[in-house]
């Protein structure tokens, strides 16, 4: 079992930024490929970001791209989605989740594994 614990959201004006970590434990980090997922009020959860075991591969939704970035430190157990620019629209509950194998996925369902998630408002 694979236990996931986000946090760093909060409420934010537009322009601004903010940094979500999520520490993984129960399983060694470094065979998880990682993601960020996220819901607004009243639309599906869908998909913000992955990162390969490594670190060394990565992709952003193109709602997002250019501005948030993720990474992974395996030393210390954690991923971090950097959010720039943030927008009205970026208005959502955070997932941390977690897969095993190789797959580089971008559905929420083929995630083994996700967090209780953390709450990020951008408004003026």
């Amino acid at each position: 079992q694979v236990q996931l614990v986000e946090s760093g959201g909060g409420l934010v004006e537009p322009g601004d930024s903010l940094k979500l970590s999520c520490a993984a434990s129960g399983r060694s980090f470094s065979t998880l490929i990682m993601a960020w997922f996220r819901q607004a009020p009243g639309k599906e959860r869908e998909f913000v970001s992955y990162i390969g075991k490594s670190g060394a591969t990565t992709d952003h939704a193109d709602s997002v791209k250019g501005r948030f970035t993720i990474s992974r430190d395996n030393a210390k157990n954690t991923v971090d989605l950097q959010m720039n620019n943030l927008k009205p629209e970026d208005t959502a509950v955070y997932y941390c989740a977690a897969r095993t194998g190789h797959l580089l996925a971008t559905s929420w369902d083929d995630y083994n594994y996700r967090g209780q998630g953390t709450e990020v408002t951008v408004s003026a």
